[in-house]
Formats: structure tokens, C-alpha cells, sequence
């Protein structure tokens, strides 16, 4: 690679050492010269190759000098030849008012001489600053005359700039069809005169053209062509293919190449600081994100593009900003803003819809070109001798010629007058569609905003309802039960039916109904409020350990009276969570555990550090779960079964812990085998989650 940069760097030298020989030659000649036609030829040769070599000052200088020669020896291919190349100069230099006033002298001086290969070049530069200046119907018509002549002769140098001129008006006026057939024809010459500049720009324009007709495939073979040349390694040029690209491979869904190509697209244009480029490339990747659910990233991309596209005052990629934002609130049911956005677009779009319409109508009513100026002058005096000798007859035909051309010339204009009138009507009828069809469209927005918005709320009083049911059946039921049995033994304590003894002996089991009934109390509460959705963490760091102590404290007594031991491995540690539901969670799992486990059996609470989290077990050695039930354990329906001394529950502690533990960011599950005893685990983070 290296040898190939020297030996193109040595060529380049070779080159322009050979041009600056042949200027030095032709000067030295031009000075020993007689002041005659061979003179000025060597000059106009002389002129040439400084032009070619933008050299403008000094060709300047000997244009002066060979003009003031050609006119005194009366040399009109001279003065045809300095004036062209004159011209050619002030068109390099903006001057285009200079430059055409000379092209048309020139192309006069070529007509007298029947120079036709001449008139062509002359017509192609002049379509070449028509074009530049935005005059693209008039750079047509001057360009598509030169053409003809220049494809005879197959001057490809300058069929090239013809063709290049040709597509960029017929891309200009929006006529897809022809940009594409001249850019083809200038790529062809392009290749062959290895003009990398043009067919870059061939290639991108035509990967450009394809992408708006909807033909992918061919649109991404041209921008990878773009791709593949010399100058694939510019930044500006990879500035932008890549975002163009990586948005072609969007529309087949092909999400990794889009990726690779729209990041990259980024990352250039964000270290160039290209605007254009950058546009791009946001618009995309939003685009690329709200297909993959990423609807975050997607809503920060789509924003930094529509104020890019306000600050550059691009419409088209600012009417995509809006589809898009359209869609993304749209998806996250945030329909008032999708009904911004929607109007945001149909306004934008009726904009440039109107803008493009009149810029139609300006090129239609553009005035056709006189190529034939400064041609064919008619001497005056020849004209006043032939009317002197009309006669009275002939010029009474004459008369009624003129009156009956004046009559079709009346019809056309009131053709014209009609047909305008007709056009302003279907524009104005049209206009009055696309407001009906709007306010409609609006209507139905709103009607579905409402639908929606309706919905959610009978889906929400219907779940109050189901959780006031469920409340009710309850409290009916299992609190009535165990509030029951209290009553009973105060009634019988009341009326003295007990004895010292039996009362001392009924102790144990009255104040396990009380439990019972307190637990269920609490539950219910946690649960209801749950179900309401009105419980809302607030995470902090607290000792684990604290917790399993001061929560232990709660059921020793019962422990002791139903003969089972504990055993306390836990470890000071902490956890990043709401505390009191943390709480509620410990409390239920061993209010569980001591409810399964028999006299004898032991209870082990212990805690650990896994992959960043805190790790709690709360173990027993009781009956176990079945493997039918371990999958209805936390589930909403209230799924219970009767305790190793008969304790009732309700069957929502279970479903209220894997609640909490779940609103902070953590984890809830259990293992066990039947007959061997039950093992609860939860997992909790030990710092505040990214989110």
C-alpha cells in the first residue's frame, strides 16, 4: 500500500512537472512570435492549459493581450475562442452575469462561423451555471442542445459535465426517471475518465433516487459502491453513506447491519460535528430502538434530532421526527402527545406538499429560452426597403392575418383564464377535503382516547370489586372462626364454668386463636392495600440481622410452646430495601414455618452475599410441600392448608411477600421436599438499582 501511495504521489509530481513544461514552452514560443493569426493561436493554446491548470490571473493576462490582437487583425475564431475562455473564467469566479453575456457572444461569433462542435461546449457551460443558479428548465434546454453534438463526436470530458449537469436538474425538478437514466450515462463516463469525485457522486445520488422510488436493494448496492472506493476511508464521505445505509437495511428489518452502520454513522459525525450527518443518523437509531421495545434510548435519540432538524431547518427529516415521536407515545399509551405530534405532521406535510405544487407551477411558467440569440441578425435597412415596397393589397392581407392571429391569440388567453379558474377550484376543493378528512381523523382520536380511557376504568372498579369480595369472604369465614372461639371462652369464663385448671390448660390455645386472628388482621391489611395499589417502597440500607432478632423476639413463646428449637446463622449485613416490608416479609415466612413444623423440629434462619445481592433462607424441618402446591404458593387466589395443630391462614401471606419483595427489586422462592422440611429464600439488592 505504501509503494502505491509513492508511486501515485511520483506520477501526480511527473504530471504537473509535464504541464508546467508545456506552459513554459508555449510562452517561450508566444514571445518570439510575429504579430499575426499563428500568434494567437499559440496564445488561445497557452490560455488553455493555465485554465486547466487554474491558473486564472495569468491566463487573464494573455486573454487581454490576444483579444486586443484578435480585434485588430479582425480574427473572429480568435475572438470566438478568448471570449469563451473568458467566460469559463468568470464563471469559476461567481461572476455569472459576465460569464453569460460572453458565452452568448462567443456562441454568435461559433454560429457566423458554422463552428457547431463549438456552439455545444458553449451551450453546456451555460446550462451548467443555469443549473448552478437554479434556473434548472432553462439549464435543460441548453444542455439537452449540446448533447447531440458532443455524443457524435464522443467527447467524453465534456459528455461528462453535460450528463452530470442533466441529472442534477432533473433531481432537482423531482423527475426521478430521467435523474436516473443521466446519472447512469455520466457514471459510464465517469468510470471511464476514472473521475472518483463524480462517480462518488453518482453513486450517492443514485442510491439516493432508488431509496425514494422504494427500491432497497438497489439503494444499498450504490451507497456499499460508495463504499468500495478510493475514498472510503473520508470521514465526510462515511459521514454520509453510513447513516443512509444503515437506514436502507432498516426497512427489511436486517437490525444488526443497521446497528453496526447508524453507530458508526454516529460516532463520525459526532467527532466531524456534521449536523446533516448526525440528523441522520438519530432519526434512525430512534427508529431502530422503538422496533426493539428500547423506548427510552428511542424518546432521548428522536428529541436530539427534531432540535437538530428545527436548527437546520430540514423539513423532510423534521416530518420524520414527528412520525416517529407520533409512535413511540402512541406505543406508550400516551395518547394526548401522540395527538400533538399526528397534528404536528399532518401540518408539515400539508406544507411541503403546497411548497412542492408551486415550485411545480414556477418551472411550468418559466419562459422558453431563445438558444437563436445573437444569431441571424436581420440588417435594419434591409427591413424598412422590403416594407416600402408592400403594396395597398398586400398589406390589406397582411391586416387581416395579423386581426385573425389576434383573435386566436384572445381564444388562447381565454382557454388559459378558464383553465386557471378551474385549477383554484379542484386546489381549493382539495384543500377542503384534507380539512374535513383531518377534523375527522381528530375525532377519532379523541373518540379513542376516550374508549381507553373508559376501559381502564371499569378494568380498575372491576378489581376493586373482586378485591372487596374477596375481603368480605374472608372476613366471614376464617376471622369470624378464630374471633369466635375467643368469645366463647370469655363467655365461659363470664359464668364461671371453668375451673383454675381447665382455664390455665385453655390458655395456650386462646392465645393461639389470638395470634391467629392478629396475623390474619395484618395479612388482610397488606393484602387490601396491595390489591389497591397503594403501597409504595421507600428503599433504604438497613442490618438484616436487626430484623431476624427483633422478629424472633415474636414468636419465641410459641416456639417454646410447641416444642420446636432455632437456630440463628444469620450474619450482620445489609440490604438495600423498605425496611417495614421487609419486616412483614420475615414475619409471615416464619409464621409459616413455625405453622408446618412439629415438637421437635428446628427452624434456621441464615443470610449471604451472591453476585452483588443479599441472599435470606428461612429452612425448616416440618411436613414440606408437595410439588402440586409448590406452584399455587404464590399465586393471588388464597391457596392454605391446615398447620401441624390445626392453625388456619388466609393464604395471602404468601402472595403479600412475593408482592414486596417484588416492588423492591428482588426475588422470592422456596424449595422443599415433602416429608423433609421447606426452605424460603429471598433475594434483595445491596445498593440503589439502575433503572
Amino acid at each position: 500500500m505504501r509503494r502505491i501511495i509513492i508511486l501515485l504521489f511520483m506520477l501526480t509530481v511527473s504530471i504537473g512537472l509535464s504541464q508546467t513544461e508545456d506552459i513554459d514552452k508555449l510562452a517561450i514560443e508566444l514571445a518570439f512570435q510575429e504579430q499575426d493569426s499563428l500568434k494567437i493561436e499559440t496564445s488561445i493554446k497557452l490560455i488553455k492549459a493555465l485554465y486547466h491548470t487554474n491558473d486564472y490571473e495569468r491566463a487573464l493576462e494573455y486573454i487581454i493581450k490576444s483579444e486586443k490582437l484578435s480585434n485588430e487583425l479582425d480574427y473572429k475564431k480568435g475572438i470566438a475562442e478568448i471570449t469563451y475562455y473568458k467566460s469559463l473564467i468568470y464563471a469559476q469566479k461567481g461572476d455569472y452575469i459576465n460569464a453569460v453575456s460572453g458565452y452568448n457572444k462567443s456562441k454568435g461569433l461559433f454560429s457566423i462561423l458554422h463552428d457547431t462542435l463549438s456552439i455545444a461546449k458553449v451551450n453546456n457551460s451555460i446550462g451548467l451555471i443555469e443549473i448552478k443558479r437554479g434556473n434548472y428548465n432553462k439549464g435543460l434546454q441548453f444542455s439537452l442542445k449540446a448533447i447531440e453534438e458532443l455524443e457524435k463526436r464522443n467527447l467524453i470530458t465534456d459528455l461528462n459535465l453535460a450528463y452530470s449537469n442533466l441529472a442534477k436538474a432533473y433531481y432537482n425538478i423531482n423527475l426521478s426517471e430521467k435523474a436516473i437514466e443521466f446519472y447512469l450515462k455520466a457514471l459510464n463516463v465517469q468510470l471511464k475518465l476514472n473521475d472518483t469525485k463524480g462517480i462518488i457522486e453518482s453513486h450517492s445520488k443514485l442510491a439516493e433516487l432508488y431509496s425514494n422510488k422504494k427500491e432497497h436493494r438497489k439503494a444499498i448496492e450504490y451507497y456499499e459502491k460508495v463504499l468500495e472506493s478510493g475514498e472510503s476511508n473520508n470521514d465526510s464521505v462515511r459521514g454520509q453513506v453510513y447513516p443512509k445505509l444503515g437506514g436502507e437495511y432498516l426497512k427489511f428489518n436486517d437490525y444488526d447491519r443497521a446497528t453496526r452502520y447508524l453507530v458508526q454513522g454516529y460516532n463520525i459525525n459526532t467527532r466531524t460535528k456534521n449536523k446533516t450527518g448526525l440528523l441522520l443518523a438519530l432519526n434512525n437509531l430512534g427508529d431502530l430502538n422503538l422496533r426493539q421495545g428500547r423506548l427510552n434510548i428511542a424518546e432521548k435519540q428522536l428529541v436530539d434530532a427534531g432540535d437538530i432538524a428545527k436548527s437546520l431547518n430540514n423539513k423532510t427529516e423534521l416530518l420524520r421526527h414527528y412520525k416517529l415521536m407520533k409512535t413511540l407515545d402512541s406505543t406508550r399509551k400516551r395518547f394526548d402527545r401522540a395527538f400533538v405530534w399526528q397534528r404536528e405532521y399532518y401540518e408539515l406535510n400539508n406544507k411541503l406538499k403546497n411548497s412542492e405544487i408551486k415550485q411545480a407551477q414556477q418551472i411550468i411558467n418559466q419562459t422558453p429560452v431563445n438558444t437563436e440569440t445573437n444569431t441571424n441578425l436581420v440588417n435594419q435597412s434591409e427591413v424598412r426597403s422590403t416594407v416600402s415596397k408592400i403594396t395597398p393589397t398586400e398589406k390589406a392581407v397582411l391586416d387581416k392575418k395579423l386581426d385573425k392571429y389576434k383573435l386566436i391569440l384572445y381564444a388562447l388567453v381565454a382557454a388559459l383564464l378558464v383553465v386557471s379558474a378551474l385549477l383554484v377550484l379542484v386546489y381549493l376543493k382539495r384543500n377542503s377535503n384534507i380539512k374535513y378528512t383531518q377534523d375527522l381523523e381528530e375525532k377519532n382520536i379523541k373518540i379513542q382516547l376516550q374508549n381507553e380511557a373508559f376501559q381502564e376504568q371499569t378494568k380498575h372498579l372491576e378489581n376493586v370489586n373482586n378485591v372487596k369480595d374477596k375481603l368480605f369472604s374472608i372476613v366471614s369465614h376464617d376471622l369470624k372462626d378464630s374471633l369466635s372461639s375467643i368469645n366463647g371462652f370469655i363467655d365461659l369464663l363470664k359464668d364461671g364454668s371453668l375451673s383454675r385448671e381447665e382455664f390455665d390448660n385453655l390458655i395456650p390455645e386462646l392465645s393461639e386463636n389470638a395470634n391467629n386472628a392478629s396475623l390474619l388482621l395484618f395479612n388482610l391489611l397488606n393484602w387490601s392495600k396491595s390489591q389497591m395499589q397503594s403501597l409504595e417502597p421507600k428503599p433504604s440500607l438497613f442490618d438484616i440481622q436487626e430484623v431476624f432478632e427483633s422478629k424472633i423476639k415474636l414468636i419465641e413463646q410459641r416456639m417454646e410452646n410447641k416444642g420446636i428449637s432455632l437456630v440463628d446463622h444469620s450474619l450482620r449485613d445489609f440490604a438495600y430495601a423498605d425496611r417495614s416490608m421487609f419486616e412483614i416479609v420475615v414475619q409471615n415466612l416464619l409464621a409459616n414455618a413455625l405453622k408446618f413444623c412439629k415438637s421437635g423440629d428446628t427452624i434456621t434462619i441464615s443470610n449471604h452475599i451472591s453476585n452483588g445481592s443479599c441472599i435470606v433462607s428461612i429452612a425448616d424441618t416440618g411436613i414440606g410441600i408437595s410439588k402440586e402446591n409448590i406452584n399455587r404458593l404464590f399465586n393471588n387466589s388464597s391457596f392454605t392448608t391446615m398447620g401441624t395443630d390445626n392453625e388456619k391462614g388466609t393464604g395471602l401471606g404468601l402472595s403479600i411477600c412475593k408482592e414486596l419483595v417484588e416492588l423492591n427489586h428482588g426475588k422470592i422462592w422456596v424449595e422443599s421436599t415433602q416429608g423433609v422440611g421447606s426452605t424460603f429464600y429471598v433475594q434483595l439488592p445491596k445498593s440503589r438499582p439502575n433503572s
